[in-house]
C-alpha cells in the first residue's frame, strides 16, 4: 500500500483531484481540464500514477507543476479581501437580504428576490461555459453603489452583462427606453452603457454592454439599440461560441486584473 489517497476539489464548477499523504499534505494533482499531472516529488512518481488510473480520463502529460505567469502570481498576491473571483452570482442582493429580510408578509414578492434570481440564473449558465478559456465574475461593485452583474472575459473579447427578471413578461425595447408588461418604460440601455464604459476605462479594455432577459414571452426591438448586445437567458451561452479577439495570455491577464476589488475603486 502506498498511503496515498484521492480528495476531490471543486472550484468554479472545475474538478480537481489532489494526491495526499496520510499527514494530509499534498504531493500532486491531475489537472483533468488539462489533462496534466503535477507532481511535487518525483520519487513519488508511480505511486501517484498508481492512485489516480482509476480517475484519468486519457493520455496525460506528467511533470512538475509548469512556471506560474505574471497573471497567476498576479492572483497569489491578491489579498482575499479584495478577490472578487469567488463573488456568487447575485452575491451583493444575497448580502442585503441577509441583513435585511424585509417584512414576513407582503402583498407583492420583494423586488430583490426576483432580481437575485434573475442573477442566478445568468450566473449559472455563464460558469458552465468556464473552462473553455472563458471567465466569469459576478457582483463587481462600482463606487456609488452601481453593480456589474456579470463580467465575462474570453477569446471573444469582454463583456459587461446586465441581467433583468422578465418571467412571463413581454419586453419591449426602444432606445434606451425598455418596457415591462405593462409597467412604465425605463431608460435602461443608458445604465447597461455606463456600467460597460466604467468597466472598459478599469480595464483599459473595451467592455462590450449586454442585457439578458430572464424568462420573457417576447421580446419586441423596434431597432438594433446602439452598441447593446440583447438576449434572453437561454441564448447568453452563445457569448461564448465566438472567438478571435483576445489571445489565451490576455484573457488571463485581464482576469487577474478584473477579479482585484482596487481596479474598480476609482470608475
Amino acid at each position: 500500500m502506498s498511503g496515498l489517497r484521492v480528495v476531490p476539489t471543486w472550484r468554479h464548477g472545475q474538478e480537481r483531484l489532489y494526491v495526499c499523504l496520510t499527514d494530509g499534505r499534498s504531493i500532486a494533482w491531475y489537472d483533468r481540464e488539462a489533462s496534466r499531472v503535477n507532481l511535487l516529488s518525483e520519487d513519488r512518481r508511480q505511486d501517484v500514477l498508481a492512485v489516480l488510473q482509476p480517475f484519468l480520463t486519457g493520455p496525460v502529460t506528467v511533470g512538475p507543476p509548469p512556471v506560474p505567469t505574471p497573471a497567476e502570481l498576479a492572483r497569489l498576491s491578491l489579498h482575499p479581501d479584495d478577490d472578487l473571483a469567488p463573488n456568487r452570482p447575485g452575491e451583493a442582493l444575497r448580502i442585503a437580504l441577509d441583513r435585511d429580510p424585509g417584512p414576513a408578509h407582503r402583498l407583492r414578492p420583494d423586488p430583490r428576490r426576483r432580481a437575485l434570481a434573475a442573477e442566478q440564473t445568468v450566473g449559472e449558465t455563464l460558469e458552465r461555459v468556464e473552462g473553455a478559456g472563458w471567465h466569469a465574475l459576478h457582483s463587481i461593485p462600482l463606487p456609488g453603489g452601481d453593480r456589474v452583474h456579470h463580467l465575462v472575459i474570453g477569446p471573444g473579447g469582454l463583456y459587461a452583462v446586465h441581467t433583468l427578471y422578465a418571467r412571463r413578461q413581454r419586453v419591449t425595447v426602444t432606445d434606451p427606453m425598455v418596457t415591462l408588461g405593462r409597467r412604465e418604460p425605463r431608460p435602461l440601455l443608458r445604465r447597461v452603457r455606463a456600467d460597460a464604459g466604467r468597466a472598459s476605462y478599469a480595464l483599459t479594455a473595451e467592455v462590450h454592454p449586454v442585457l439578458a432577459l430572464v424568462g420573457p414571452t417576447d421580446v419586441r426591438v423596434a431597432a438594433p439599440p446602439r452598441e447593446v448586445r440583447i438576449v434572453t437567458d437561454t441564448e447568453i451561452e452563445d457569448l461564448a461560441h465566438t472567438g478571435g479577439v483576445l489571445k489565451p495570455a490576455d484573457v488571463e491577464a485581464l482576469h487577474a486584473m478584473a477579479r482585484d476589488r482596487q481596479t474598480w475603486v476609482r470608475v
